[in-house]
Parts: structure tokens; sequence; C-alpha cells
């Protein structure tokens, strides 16, 4: 998954048409880790959606103006819109039900 920054969200993310899924997760955060593959899978199966990752704890003023304040923190935006938000570590089938109710 392709990493995004403070500097690079608002281009990499909110400006782009359609889909994108941002993990926001940390380098100490075992959920974080846990979940990575799953996400790496769906990307993988979704090629109509842009995957990325933001390190919340190097990019902290994008991690508050989305009040990413547990990790891992998954969010849905459509058209640059949030339309899911989904918090800690989830299963494969609640991430993949999210992407699904996110178009």
């Amino acid at each position: 998954m392709r990493e995004v920054t403070d500097a690079t969200f608002d281009d990499e993310v909110l400006r782009q048409p359609g889909r994108v899924v941002v993990d926001f997760w940390a380098p100490w955060c075992g959920p974080c880790k846990a979940i990575e593959p799953v996400l790496e899978e769906l990307a993988a199966e979704h090629a109509d959606v842009r995957f990325v990752r933001v390190d919340a704890d190097a990019n902290t003023r994008t991690a508050a103006r989305f009040e990413v304040l547990s990790l891992p923190t998954v969010i849905v935006f459509a058209d640059g819109q949030v339309r899911e938000t989904i918090y800690g570590a989830r299963s494969r089938k609640h991430y993949a039900k999210a992407l699904a109710s996110s178009t």
C-alpha cells in the first residue's frame, strides 16, 4: 500500500475520484500489522479502489483532522467524503462489507 503523509493527504485521498481506503497505523501497533495482509488482499481484489496508509505517529495533523484516537483506524472515502470508519482490528468480512456499502 502506498504511504501518504500530512503533506500529500489531500492530493492522494481527498482529491481522488472514486473510493480510497485509508489505513491509519503505527509501526509499534500489533493489530495494525495483523490487518495489513487483509487490506492488501482486498486491494488486490478491488483494482477500482485506491488503498493507502498513514503512519499516525509521523502524521499527527492528518490523524487529528480525522479524529483518529485508536489504532488501527480504517476510513473509506468516496469522492473525497468519509463514508465508513472502522476502529480496531476487524475481520476480513467486516472490511469487505464496509467497502461494499461505501459505493
